[in-house]
Formats: C-alpha cells, structure tokens, sequence
C-alpha cells in the first residue's frame, strides 16, 4: 500500500457560512474544503495509533464524513458537472468515484465492527483512501477545468449541491439552529438527523420554533424518532431527539 504524507492542503480555512457567501466558490475550493476535513481526520486517527490506542473513535469519524460528504461530492459531480464533460472524460471520473466509494466503503465496516483489520492495516488504509482522494480531486480539477481559462468550474454548492459546511456545524450531539446560515437551518438540521445511528441521541437548539424539523422529518421518516421537548420557548427552543431501534 502506498505512503502518503498527511499535510494539510493550502488555501484560507473557509468559516461558517462563508461557502454560501461566496456564490463564485470554484471546485477546487470546494475540493479544498473536502480535502482539508479528510487529512484532518486522518492524522488524528494515525496519531493515536501510532501511541498504541485502537482510534475507535477517530475511525468513526473520518467513516462518517468520507459517507456523508465525500461521496456526497461525488454524487452531487455527477448529477451536476458530469453531463457537461465527454463522455469518456465523465466515464474515467465515474471509476475513480466508485474506487473512493469502496475505500469508504472499507472504512465505515471496520468503523462498524464489521471488517476485522489490525491497526497496521487500518493505517494503511487509511493513508490509501487520502493519497486515492487527492489524486482523484486534482486529477478532476485539471480535466473539468480544460478550456474553461481563468473562469474555472463551478462548486457543486453553486449548482444546488449540498453545502459542506453544514456537516461541520452540524456534526456532535447538539445541534445550535442559530450557528447555521439564515435559510439553511432547517435543512442542516434534517440532513443531521438523517445521519443519526439507530438509539443515537442529538439535540436540537433555535431562537425559533422547531416544528418545521420534525414535520419535515416525519414525512422523511414516519416512525423512525422520538421526540421529546426539553425547553418551549419563548426565547429558546430546545428539542432531544431520538433515532428508533426500529420504525413505529
């Protein structure tokens, strides 16, 4: 398997809110972005590793990120910037897709207890999925960007893709509406909701009423939580919600 030095990608550390405020946010911004929340949790896994502790935790959360955001970006690529490249240029993109998703794939079963490896071979998979990662965005943001000049290719977030930033204010057992980009809290907060493990437990905090989330997510998912209102207003709202063993 091959070595890979984790550094850090280069480039401004986007803050809260900054992907939506920025409407002329490239690919390879975004691409950035994605790279920089790999590699960060990466070298935090090989790090308690290489001290002798099982990075369970760790694991859990490059698995979760590498299933929820990055084949997301890839998925979003294909529905949204694929159908404007030949054909074969799409095609050979599409396999390097299906290569991150097993390796993601990998990750999540050993995360899950599923996929007995030792932790040298984790850490070898682990570097594998950044080095297959990398090469794959900066081999897609040279081929996407061919004849398009200075203009660049357009991030997916632009196009209506799913913003990014909403996993990193979202991701832990408290969820502040308030923190989100105006318009988007929702949304965010269903998208997180969506990712809950069966008996995981997260709550939900707003100055606003939260009933749009569990309507929404009612529809999504009839049965599939328990709510239960810990605070009701008038100045906060703060709702614990629960993911069902099993649909009701």
């Amino acid at each position: 398997m091959t070595e890979v030095s984790l550094a850090r990608p280069h480039g401004p550390r986007p803050g809260p809110g900054s992907l939506t405020a920025r409407p002329s946010l490239t690919l390879a911004e975004e691409h950035v972005l994605v790279l920089r929340q790999v590699t960060t949790s990466a070298e935090k896994l090989l790090t308690a590793a290489e001290h002798g502790r099982w990075p369970g935790a760790e694991l859990t959360a490059l698995a979760g990120y590498a299933r929820a955001e990055v084949l997301r970006q890839a998925s979003d690529e294909e529905a949204l910037l694929f159908p404007a490249v030949p054909a074969q240029t799409a095609a050979g993109l599409a396999r390097d897709h299906a290569r991150l998703r097993a390796a993601a794939e990998l990750l999540t079963r050993a995360a899950a207890g599923e996929q007995p490896v030792t932790p040298a071979q984790l850490a070898a998979a682990v570097r594998d999925f950044v080095t297959l990662l990398e090469r794959h965005l900066r081999h897609e943001d040279d081929l996407l960007a061919s004849g398009r000049g200075s203009r660049g290719v357009p991030a997916t977030v632009t196009l209506g893709g799913h913003p990014h930033e909403w996993y990193l204010l979202t991701e832990g057992p408290v969820v502040d509406l308030d923190a989100l980009p105006a318009g988007q809290a929702v949304g965010a907060a269903v998208d997180r909701l969506l990712r809950m493990g069966r008996g995981e437990q997260v709550e939900l905090r707003s100055g606003a009423d939260l009933d749009p989330v569990w309507r929404e997510i009612g529809e999504l998912c009839p049965g599939g939580y328990q709510f239960t209102v810990l605070q009701d207003g008038p100045a906060r709202w703060r709702m614990q919600v629960t993911r069902r063993q099993a649909a009701i």
